[in-house]
């Protein structure tokens, strides 16, 4: 073979692997997009499960970095046979689980019904378990992937030591690609289940791409690849002890833990302004990747040229970035800008938080791979042992940002504590700067620690600042800020949304069902909790009610909306549950005369389809008694598609529905039975008050009697026939969100 035709291969064959890599990190984030939301819906969406997907994934990593770089060296010694045949292998399995984690999901879901509520201790470990024993196994075949291919890599050429940086190049911009197709593109047009197909038919791809590689290899002198690494340069070599690879060690470790803590805690403090949709999140899942890949391919064409940044210049700009996003979530900082004249919308906002946290990104998508290029010197053992690290670092962020930071400190503060270790890391080097780069790096570190510590103001400053009595309560599903003084202005935000307020609508919802059943209702299940409103509303009945919510501290807050609160709680036909509400149906056994639905805002609201779509609307009715009515909520406002979509899931999901809009035209009650809703009049319906109910639903109300306030309601009941949609596939399902995934449909595709 001539030095011509092998330096065409070697091309050749770099640009394959970059497609390789390429395709790999593609399929990694579409899996996690479409995981993370499937868990939702299996195990509740609350934040722990977010940070537990997230430290799961990275976990498999580590240990298949670890294991693979490990192992790597025996295995083609053993069998003869090239690196890239085992990256093949581990490719065709990652494949696999596009099929096993839903069933694995539904089988864990089932398993965890008998595990108590979302908030207590035994469920948050068990569900914890459960969802590692799903993803766990794929994420470790995923990690596996850079030291199998770097020992290819070593095959064909043993001095290449920069195979890692390539490789992370390549696989970040795939899982930049990833998550914004998945989340913008794919899951819309083809829905969950397809998204993984298409994810799945990636990885075969690869699968087969690698076998082909290993069999024209197989033409090749297997190379020896501990003899491989012994032939490295000498002075390349790591020295795991000295002071050099221990300080790399921490870093690694230091920035995953607080890159990865810190996109939890992004994802609540930007919430007010990014708001709760899908893209929110995506779009700072696809900034980090983003970002990282513009830091990466720097650090690859400065390799080229060499010229590659100090440690202390990246050190110092990473620890100064940190501090960005606390700067753009400044409300103090934006009330400034607005002031010289600029109108800071909240578009422009959610950009400037967006931009922010880039800079972080890029230094770490330029630092990670260098420190891991310098660590390993191309060998896979050691590059898998740096990655290892790196990746430990991320896997424990989250979990401390879910379970300890965010619980017990506002955001603005977790991001200061997990910004706090990368100014420590800058002493190390000091020393390579001049003196008066060593007095501006300090003091501009100094200027952000102080500002972001005294003066920042974030959303929650905003509202105990500008709110008259404002409480606010943290735990681990979400900050939950109560405020105002007289009733007409009391507000319940969590994470920053505004949920509900003190209106008879939240009354409606309970009493026009109830009001409409046949015989004495005896029992009433509320999903979703608010203000409490309707609870009380229901408890007025004498019936036995339930009512479940997601968030603790929107239970504790209830006293703080109704003067009457200690009695109600007091009364023993009435209990609130912590739970994700279409979890405590499957696990409860119990019927009820009415359910009612009420789902957070907006309607957009990421996992809100779970309380709209087809089949939960299938598993409420098999909790109704006979002559039993569900009343679902469906907000003004929305598009007309998306309403026709949560009507035609409520449609074909009960064979009798009627529908009425309220009185403020904030919204449509949707009364929906296995059984005819008696057609009353507005004077049949107030019979059928008891007086402590009649009382509750005029209590905030202008008019005088039950009589002509129900009178109001029935002249706007509007046929549900005279508004679906012709075309039957626009309707609300588990695996086609409809009402979540519509940026496309607003664009005219």
């Amino acid at each position: 073979m001539t030095n011509a035709h092998s330096r065409i291969m070697n091309q050749f064959t770099r640009r394959v692997l970059f497609l390789l890599f390429f395709l790999s990190g593609f399929c990694s984030l579409a899996y996690q997009v479409v995981w993370t939301r499937m868990a939702f819906a299996s195990f509740g969406i609350i934040t722990p499960v977010l940070s537990v997907v997230l430290s799961v994934f990275m976990l498999g990593l580590a240990v298949g970095a670890w294991a693979g770089g490990r192992f790597i060296a025996s295995l083609v010694e053993k069998t003869g046979l090239s690196a890239v045949v085992f990256y093949a292998g581990a490719e065709l399995l990652i494949g696999l689980g596009a099929f096993a984690v839903p069933k694995l999901f539904a089988a864990g879901e089932h398993f965890l019904l008998a595990a108590g509520q979302t908030n207590s201790i035994g469920y948050l470990a068990l569900s914890a378990l459960v969802l590692a024993f799903s993803i766990l196994p794929w994420c470790l075949f995923m990690g596996t992937t850079y030291p199998l291919m770097m020992a290819y890599v070593r095959e064909r050429d043993c001095k290449n030591t920069e195979s890692f940086s390539f490789l992370y190049l390549a696989n970040v911009l795939g899982a930049m690609s990833g998550t914004f197709l998945t989340a913008v593109v794919l899951v819309e047009l083809l829905g969950f289940r397809h998204t993984l197909w298409v994810a799945a038919a990636a990885n075969f791809t690869i699968a087969a791409i690698g076998g082909g590689l290993g069999w024209k290899q197989r033409g090749f002198e297997v190379v020896d690849l501990a003899e491989a690494e012994s032939s490295a340069v000498p002075g390349n070599l790591p020295s795991p002890n000295n002071s050099r690879s221990r300080l790399i060690k921490t870093i690694l470790f230091s920035t995953g833990f607080g890159a990865m803590a810190m996109e939890v805690v992004w994802t609540r403090a930007f919430t007010p302004i990014l708001k709760t949709q899908v893209y929110s999140f995506a779009w700072i899942v696809f900034s980090y990747p983003g970002a990282t890949f513009i830091g990466s391919l720097t650090y690859r064409r400065n390799l080229r040229a060499g010229s590659v940044h100090s440690m202390a210049k990246l050190m110092f700009l990473l620890a100064v970035a940190a501090f960005f996003p606390i700067f753009a979530n400044d409300y103090k900082l934006m009330k400034w800008v607005s002031l010289t004249g600029l109108q800071i919308s909240e578009h422009v906002h959610a950009a400037l938080l967006l931009i922010s946290i880039s800079p972080i990104c890029i230094i770490l998508g330029y630092l990670t791979p260098r420190l891991i290029d310098e660590y390993a010197a191309g060998q896979p053992r050691a590059a898998g042992n740096a990655y290892a690290i790196n990746v430990m670092g991320c896997i424990l962020g989250p979990l401390v940002a879910s379970y300890v930071l965010l619980p017990n400190m506002g955001e603005r503060y977790a991001l200061i504590l997990l910004s706090s270790p990368f100014l420590i890391l800058c002493l190390p080097f000091t020393a390579a700067l001049t003196r008066w780069q060593r007095a501006g790096a300090t003091a501009i570190a100094g200027i952000a620690l102080v500002w972001s510590l005294f003066f920042a103001v974030d959303f929650e400053g905003l509202c105990v600042r500008m709110g008259e009595n404002t409480v606010v309560r943290r735990d681990y599903a979400a900050s939950v800020i109560s405020y105002g003084g007289s009733n007409s202005e009391k507000r319940l935000l969590v994470n920053g949304i505004g949920m509900t307020v003190l209106t008879p609508v939240t009354k409606c919802m309970v009493h026009l069902p109830l009001a409409f059943h046949k015989g004495r209702p005896e029992s009433a299940l509320l999903i979703c909790f608010g203000m409490g409103t309707t609870y009380r509303s229901a408890l007025s009945w004498n019936i036995e009610t339930t009512a479940v919510e997601l968030v603790p501290g929107v239970k504790e807050a209830f006293g703080f909306y109704h003067a009457d609160v200690p009695q109600v709680l007091k009364n023993p036909r009435g209990q609130i549950i912590i739970d994700d509400g279409r979890r405590y149906l499957k696990r409860t056994k119990q019927k009820f005369d009415v359910i009612v639905i009420d789902p957070p805002p907006p309607i957009e609201a990421a996992g809100s389809s779970l309380l709209y779509s087809k089949e939960f609307y299938e598993l409420a009715k098999q909790h109704l008694k006979p002559g039993g009515i569900l009343q679902a909520w469906l907000p003004g406002g929305v598009p007309l598609l998306t309403g026709q979509a949560v009507l035609r899931s409520v449609d074909e999901s009960f064979p009798h529905t009627r529908c009425f809009d309220s009185l403020q035209s904030w919204g449509t009650h949707i009364l929906a039975s296995m059984d005819p809703i008696e057609n009353l009049s507005p004077a049949e319906l107030a019979e059928r008050l008891p007086v402590e109910a009649e009382k509750d639903l005029l209590e905030w109300a202008s008019m005088q009697n039950a009589t002509n306030y129900l009178a109001r309601i029935l002249t706007q009941e509007t046929p549900i026939k005279n508004v679906l949609n012709p075309n039957r596939s626009i309707q609300v399902t588990d695996d086609n969100p409809y009402n979540e995934y519509f940026l496309l449909r607003e664009c005219g595709f």
